[in-house]
């Protein structure tokens, strides 16, 4: 099945309710993934990440590259086999993780010098060889790979990056060899429209399935991210998915899918499960806080998730004060309802004509 996508209700603020359908079903938009970096949602079953409604995962090629080997994920049955999941699976090529390596990375023209984070074995990572991986794992959706920088970066470094990001984008898009596996490009440019309007004309020429706004996680003030994102949707092509990468709280997905991204990431729900951070809805709760020892109530009343309607506050957190597994687990079998949960109600508001005021409900508190 080939790739498509369908905008099905435009909201006059710029908010859409969308369709992506892919080799491995169809993904309703606005969305999250949840993350599986290594080829696993830390903490959860593929039958609980169904039950909690996900409908698409999202992955990270660099790290399955270096670990186990896109080779050994295919002997495996793909990503698809790896995860048991039966759903569409979209790959970042690694742009962003390897920025984050610091010291162990060398960037030129040619690609992304690197030495493993694993065992210092020296890599190199092109734009041909993201696209061979991410096809080689079998996903839906990959990422083209991108030069992202932390925030802060010159002027100049930020035109090189994208520059750089456009010419291995039209590498990436020559090396294609799977047709069921669609190809995002990825808009960089930091905070500067200009250099973002300039980015995404070069992705334009060159053609993409969709495209994803990177770079905007990496460490700016929220508001100058705001800003930044605004002006980009406003930019994107309205017939292709947009994807936010690597955001972010409650509110942001709010914030975001209202003007008009359609996909979303962020290890928060997870990473902060595992730390005993829930999200109700009236902002998040830790539960290494004294006050929850006793506390016979669900972490967020009239939630219907497995965490809340079988275990107290109190007992939640003497699982996570004790380093219990099942603490975790059930903080990030709470935390992803809600994020879920969430994007569902955002799609409902958008098909019934109630946005934004019925997901401004359940985003709640937060900030």
């Amino acid at each position: 099945m080939s790739f498509r996508f369908d905008v099905l209700r435009t909201h006059p603020a710029g908010a859409r309710l969308g369709r992506m359908t892919t080799a491995h079903g169809a993904v309703d938009t606005p969305t999250f993934m949840p993350v599986a970096t290594h080829g696993s949602v830390k903490g959860m079953l593929p039958s609980q990440l169904h039950e909690l409604g996900a409908n698409i995962l999202l992955a990270n090629a660099y790290h399955l590259a270096i670990r186990p080997g896109v080779e050994t994920v295919a002997a495996l049955g793909g990503l698809h086999g790896i995860l048991a999941w039966p759903g569409p699976i979209a790959t970042d090529s690694g742009g962003f993780q390897v920025m984050s390596l610091g010291k162990l990375v060398r960037v030129d023209d040619d690609g992304i010098r690197y030495r493993s984070h694993v065992d210092g074995r020296a890599g190199v990572m092109r734009p041909e060889d993201a696209v061979r991986a991410q096809e080689g794992l079998g996903v839906d959706v990959a990422m083209s790979l991108d030069e992202c920088l932390a925030a802060g970066a010159s002027a100049d470094a930020s035109a090189r990056a994208v520059a750089r990001t456009t010419a291995w984008a039209a590498r990436g898009a020559a090396a294609r060899s799977r047709p069921e596996t669609a190809l995002f490009g990825i808009v960089q440019g930091g905070l500067d429209l200009e250099l973002r309007a300039a980015s995404l004309r070069g992705l334009v020429d060159i053609g993409f399935d969709g495209y994803a706004a990177g770079g905007l996680s990496v460490g700016e003030p929220p508001a100058e991210t705001s800003r930044a994102a605004a002006g980009i949707a406003a930019l994107l092509p309205p017939d292709r998915p947009r994807y936010l990468m690597g955001m972010g709280t409650p509110r942001d997905l709010l914030t975001f899918a209202s003007m008009g991204y359609d996909l979303f990431d962020c290890v928060l729900p997870t990473r902060n499960g595992r730390n005993g951070t829930l999200f109700p809805r009236q902002g998040k709760r830790t539960l290494r806080h004294a006050v929850h020892a006793r506390d016979p109530r669900p972490v967020e009343e009239g939630c219907a998730c497995y965490t809340c309607t079988h275990f107290s506050r109190g007992t939640l957190r003497h699982l996570v004060m004790a380093r219990e597994m099942l603490g975790a687990q059930l903080a990030t079998v709470h935390n992803l309802h809600f994020y879920l949960h969430l994007m569902r109600e955002i799609r409902a508001a958008l098909a019934e004509g109630s946005f934004p005021e019925r997901p401004a409900v359940a985003a709640g508190a937060w900030a």
